[in-house]
C-alpha cells in the first residue's frame, strides 16, 4: 500500500485545506510550511518509487500518460501511471512517474525499474494503442498479454469520420466491445467493416488491423470483461486530478505536479473497490483458461472431470 503521510504538525482536519493550498495558492500558509509539505509529499513520492514490489503480485495493469499543466513552466508534467490489480481481485498504484511526452524510453526505463525491485509480469496491460508502452512491454515482460482500450479506440475511430456516421458507427462498435463473447464479437467486427469499409477504410482498418488486441479481454473471466476493455480505472482518478488543477489555476511546478497526483491518488485509494468476482483474478494468475467468459472445467489424474473453480 502507499506511505502514509507525516504531516509535520498539521492535524487530519488540516490535511485537506493544506494540501489544496500546497497546490493553487499559498495564501493561510506560511512560506516555512509550503516547504515543509512540498518536501514531505515529494519524499513520499520518491519513497513509494522505490519501494520493493516483490510482494505485490499484479495480476491485470492498466496504463496511461496524464498530462498536467504547470503554471510556473512552459511546459506540461506527463506523468506515467500504472494502476494494478493484486491477486486477491483489489487496486492498487503501482507506479507513477515523470515521463517525457508517454515516449518509449520513458516507459521502458519505468518498467525496467519495476522488475529490478521484484515486479512480476501481468497477464494482461490494458492501454492506448497510442502510447510508447507496448514496445518496451514486449522487451521486459513478454509473457504479458495486450490489450487496446477501447475508449480511447472509440475516439481515433470516430475522428476518421464524418460526424453524421459517428452514431451509426458508436452502435456498430458497441456491439463489438459488448458482444456476449469473442464469437459474436468478430461477427460484429465483420459486420461493421462491411458497413464501414468502402466509403472510410481508413477508420475500419483501426479496428481490423488491432482486433486481436481490443478483443483480448474475452479470454478472461467475463465478470472482468467491464474492467479490461478499457482503461477507466486511470481514467477516472485523474479527473480528480484534472478538477483539482482547474481549481488553483495547475500546480506551480513539475515537482508540485507530481506531488499533488500522488498525494490525491494516495487518498482515493481507499475507495477503490475491487474488481467483479474477486476470487477469480488467483486462476488467472495461475494459468486457468476461460471460454465464453466462464472457466473451463479440467481434468484430474484420475481421469474425472473437476472444475478449476
Amino acid at each position: 500500500m502507499l506511505p502514509r503521510l507525516h504531516l509535520h504538525g498539521l492535524s487530519s482536519g488540516d490535511f485537506v485545506p493544506a494540501l489544496e493550498q500546497f497546490l493553487g495558492s499559498t495564501a493561510g500558509l506560511s512560506a516555512a510550511t509550503v516547504t515543509r509539505l512540498t518536501t514531505q509529499w515529494r519524499d513520499d513520492a520518491t519513497a513509494f518509487g522505490q519501494r520493493s514490489v516483490a510482494d505485490s503480485d499484479y495480476v491485470y495493469l492498466w496504463v496511461d500518460g496524464i498530462h498536467l499543466k504547470v503554471r510556473l513552466e512552459q511546459d506540461k508534467v506527463c506523468l506515467l501511471a500504472m494502476i494494478g490489480v493484486r491477486v486477491d481481485g483489489t487496486k492498487e498504484l503501482v507506479a507513477l512517474a515523470d515521463g517525457f511526452r508517454e515516449s518509449s524510453e520513458s516507459w521502458a526505463d519505468l518498467l525496467r525499474d519495476c522488475k529490478r525491485r521484484g515486479m512480476r509480469a501481468p497477464v494482461l496491460a490494458v492501454g492506448d494503442g497510442a502510447l510508447g508502452f507496448w514496445k518496451p512491454l514486449r522487451e521486459v515482460f513478454p509473457d504479458t498479454r495486450e490489450q487496446r482500450c477501447w475508449w480511447h479506440k472509440l475516439g481515433n475511430v470516430l475522428a476518421a469520420l464524418p460526424k453524421s456516421a459517428h452514431p451509426g458507427a458508436k452502435a456498430a462498435l458497441a456491439e463489438i466491445f459488448n458482444a456476449e463473447d469473442k464469437d459474436h464479437a468478430l461477427v460484429a467486427a465483420k459486420a461493421f467493416a462491411d458497413d464501414y469499409g468502402a466509403k472510410w477504410p481508413k477508420a475500419v482498418a483501426k479496428v481490423v488491423d488491432d482486433l486481436d488486441v481490443l478483443l483480448a479481454f474475452y479470454d478472461y473471466p467475463a465478470e472482468h470483461w467491464i474492467h479490461l476493455r478499457t482503461t477507466n480505472p486511470i481514467e477516472s482518478t485523474f479527473a480528480t486530478v484534472r478538477l483539482r488543477q482547474r481549481v488553483t489555476k495547475g500546480p506551480g511546478s513539475r515537482a508540485a505536479g507530481i506531488a499533488m497526483a500522488f498525494k490525491l491518488i494516495e487518498s482515493a485509494q481507499a475507495r477503490w473497490r475491487a474488481v467483479n468476482a474477486p476470487h477469480l483474478v488467483a486462476p488467472v494468475r495461475a494459468g486457468a483458461e476461460f471460454k465464453n467468459g466462464k472457466l473451463l472445467e479440467r481434468p484430474d489424474e484420475s481421469g474425472d472431470d473437476v472444475h478449476a473453480a
